[in-house]
Order: C-alpha cells, then sequence, then structure tokens
C-alpha cells in the first residue's frame, strides 16, 4: 500500500509501476488507459494534500533519477524528474554548478518539489520552479511533448507548477549558477524585535527566515550569505546540533507531548531556552537542504510580503486562546514573485507561514484557524500541503486559472490524470471530458 511521508495519505487500493525507462512508462499509461485506470505520478510522497491519492495506478519516478545533460556554456542541466534533491546538489556540484536556491528538506524528487510550488527563502529568489529553463512532458497516449519559452510557450507558462495533471513530466532543464558556498548564521530574538527588523534582515542577507516557538515570544533566525571561508568539518559539536538535538532529542520530546499534550506548552518554551548563536559552512546544497527525520503534518500559506507580520501575530493570539498543544515551530520565509500560472507567488514577493503538528496528534481546528486567517490576508495555499480551499476559491485567487483549466483539457481530455479529489478541485464534473462536450451539444 502506498503512503505519503507522512502517512497521512494513502491510496491502498492502487497498483504501484515504477518505469525504468521511456519505453516502460509509455506501456503504463497504454495499460492504464486500457483499464480505465487513473494515473497519479510520485516522487518521495512528500505533498500533505491528496495530490497523488488514487484507486488507479500510481506511477513512481524513483527509477528515472540521475543527471542527464550539463550544458556549461549555457548553464543548464537537463536531469530525469524523479531525481531526488539529496543526489542533484552533489551531481551539479561536480560540474562546477549549482542550483540557485532550495528548499530546506533535500528528500523531494525535483519534479515533485517543481510541480507543486515548492520554495526556500530570499526576497531576490523565486520558487524552484522558476529555475527550470525547458520541460519534457508524456502525453497519456505516449507522444513526447516540449515546453519551453521558444516552444509550447503556453504549456512553460503553465506547467512549470502543473500538479502533475498535463502529462507525465519525464525531464526538466534547470537554469544553473556556478558552484557557492554559503555561511549560515543562527540566532535567537525576541518575536517583535524580529518583525520589526525584519526589511533590514532581508535586505542585509541573501536568504533569511525565521522560526517561531509556540507559547513563547522567541525565534530562532537563519540568515546564510555567499562566502569564501573553509567549509566546516563535521565534529562533535556540529553532530550534537544537527543529530541529536536538531532530530533525535526533539523527536523524543515530540513523543513525549503526544503522550501528555498537557506538556507540549513546556516543551516549546524549553526549546526556545536551548536556541542558542552559531555558524557554519557548507556548499550551496549542503546548506540550504537538510535531513528531516520527525514526522509531521503541515500547512502553509504564500500571503502578500507587506501582510506576513499581520497574519503572524494573528495565528500567534489564535494559538493563545485556544491552548493547542504544539512544539513543532512555525516557520515564515520570503518568495520573490513570479508569472507562473500557478504560482502562489504569482505577480507578487511572498511570505510564506507554514505550521506544522506531530504526525499522530490532531491538527484539524490548528490548521482551520491558520487557513481563516491567512485567506483575510489575501493567502495562497502550497499546493503540496493540507488545505480545505474548492475551485470557487481558486479561481479568485489565481488571474490565469482558466487558462490553466484550458490548459489541462487540451492536454489530457481525456482526464487519464484526474482523479475524484483533483476533480472537485478543478470544479469538475464527475464525468469525462468526451461526455461533457457530447452533453453540451446535445442541450
Amino acid at each position: 500500500m502506498w503512503r505519503n511521508w507522512s502517512g497521512y495519505v494513502s491510496s491502498p487500493k492502487a497498483t504501484v509501476k515504477t518505469p525504468g525507462s521511456r519505453d516502460e512508462l509509455v506501456d503504463v499509461l497504454r495499460g492504464a488507459a486500457g483499464s480505465q485506470a487513473p494515473v497519479r505520478v510520485v516522487g518521495a510522497g512528500h505533498s500533505f494534500s491528496p495530490l497523488a491519492q488514487t484507486d488507479g495506478v500510481i506511477l513512481s519516478l524513483d527509477n528515472l533519477q540521475g543527471l542527464i545533460h550539463v550544458d556549461a556554456t549555457r548553464r543548464v542541466a537537463r536531469v530525469h524528474a524523479g531525481t531526488r534533491l539529496y543526489t542533484l546538489g552533489a551531481a551539479l556540484a561536480e560540474h562546477g554548478f549549482a542550483m540557485e536556491n532550495l528548499g530546506d528538506i533535500n528528500v523531494q524528487s525535483i519534479a515533485g518539489a517543481t510541480s507543486t510550488g515548492t520554495h526556500g527563502t530570499g526576497i531576490t529568489l523565486g520558487n524552484l520552479s522558476t529555475q527550470i529553463a525547458a520541460l519534457r512532458f508524456t502525453t497519456p497516449d505516449g507522444n513526447e511533448v516540449v515546453a519551453s519559452p521558444e516552444e509550447n510557450a503556453d504549456l512553460f507558462e503553465g506547467g512549470r507548477i502543473g500538479l502533475g495533471v498535463l502529462g507525465v513530466l519525464t525531464e526538466i532543464d534547470l537554469n544553473l549558477v556556478p558552484s557557492f558556498k554559503l555561511k549560515l548564521q543562527r540566532a535567537k530574538m525576541d518575536l517583535e524585535e524580529c518583525l520589526a527588523q525584519t526589511d533590514s534582515l532581508i535586505a542585509n542577507n541573501r536568504s533569511f527566515e525565521l522560526y517561531w516557538l509556540p507559547h513563547t515570544d522567541t525565534v530562532m533566525t537563519k540568515a546564510w550569505n555567499v562566502t569564501d571561508e573553509p567549509v566546516d568539518q563535521m565534529h562533535w559539536k556540529r553532530y550534537i546540533n544537527e543529530e541529536l538535538l536538531e532530530n533525535t532529542a526533539f523527536g523524543l520530546l515530540c513523543g513525549l507531548g503526544k503522550t501528555m499534550p498537557s506538556l507540549c506548552p513546556s516543551i516549546s518554551r524549553l526549546c526556545a531556552s536551548l536556541i542558542s548563536p552559531g555558524q557554519q559552512v557548507d556548499p550551496s546544497h549542503s546548506s540550504l537542504s537538510t535531513v528531516r527525520r520527525i514526522r509531521f503534518n503541515e500547512m502553509e500559506w504564500s500571503v502578500p510580503a507587506h501582510r506576513g507580520a499581520d497574519a503572524l501575530r494573528e495565528i500567534q493570539a489564535f494559538i493563545a486562546r485556544k491552548s493547542f498543544p504544539l512544539m513543532f515551530p512555525l516557520e515564515y520565509r520570503w518568495v520573490r514573485g513570479d508569472d507562473i500560472w500557478l504560482s502562489p507567488d504569482y505577480g507578487r514577493d511572498s511570505v510564506r507561514i507554514s505550521v506544522h503538528q506531530y504526525v499522530g496528534m490532531p491538527y484539524e481546528a490548528y490548521f482551520a484557524g491558520v487557513q481563516a486567517i491567512c485567506m483575510n490576508h489575501g493567502g495562497r495555499p502550497h499546493w503540496g500541503k493540507v488545505h480545505a480551499l474548492t475551485a470557487q476559491d481558486f479561481s479568485k485567487l489565481y488571474p490565469r486559472w482558466d487558462d490553466f483549466l484550458a490548459l489541462r483539457e487540451r492536454m489530457d481530455p481525456q482526464g487519464r490524470f484526474l482523479t475524484p479529489y483533483l476533480r472537485d478541485l478543478f470544479g469538475l464534473s464527475r464525468v469525462s471530458a468526451p461526455q461533457q462536450l457530447a452533453e453540451s451539444y446535445r442541450n
């Protein structure tokens, strides 16, 4: 049985296929078409929304990984869509290149990360999809379609965040930058003091983010800047901080909080008291993306950058009123605006507000309250995270929503990549597209 990373989403009746070549992929698509089974593509299963959930065929890209080609002159790399981020960074570094920015978790596949609008932090840096130079899709009938600014430009504009409904994304061309090292500096601040200084903090650092610990007035800040200093080696102090404190010890505390929810505020305050300044130098891909061993469920909202602080203050007050049993920090990051049709950052610089709950603990009321607050501030949800929005909501939030629906219809008129969840998400009836067309002629 297929499950996502947190175990929140499962597909007990699905058939999992792992093609290792394009020919095998086409065979899977043809077999699914013959049985009328919907097809959903998965990478690492790190989405918390039911994007991949199906009773049909789950198409895993795990056997379609690796670097295909690097064009050093153009600074473009072609990669298999299933390539995990933790292998991609090192592979690019061997050629002297890097991705401009990355998210903070390294287990995702490059296709899964880009197709859902995954991002890092930095007001001058877009989400990962903005680094795409070209895409290669395999359509339901097995044909290959290339999309770039010069070829099938509308598919490029809409397909960089395509949610897996435009075809099977098999290869991605990425714009690269020369390899670089980053110096990460951690600090501890008062929440209001930090919010008052965010304009200067984001202006004076290449990348900056903050983590607010619920039930406290404390934040941990992270700031990254390019450096020529030598890379730090893994020594005992760093091992204690990265592995024992951030993963093992925090995991034990989360388990304690799950068993005794009344202790969660005290656990959060304890974690706040343990924050200490620190710094380290690493290659960019190692510095930006790390290993997360503690399982959780997550909701994330993109709100206009100038409204982020007010939204965070309202979430803080909401948590205080409701006394939720929370230990996980709230993550607060910046993303440059873009023109990708389904990008949560479309047309505006954004703040991304991410809230988490330890796996197995109740989150529904907490997430519902955060959703209401962020919606009031013009928020758009991360496609791969928990949310309760419908097509009616999305049509108001995304100026190119109808364009994307038309593109989806053109690329997959039979609805081979649709599930009941996705039909509801797009406001489509449960009948097939050809049936809809026939009924419209009859009427």
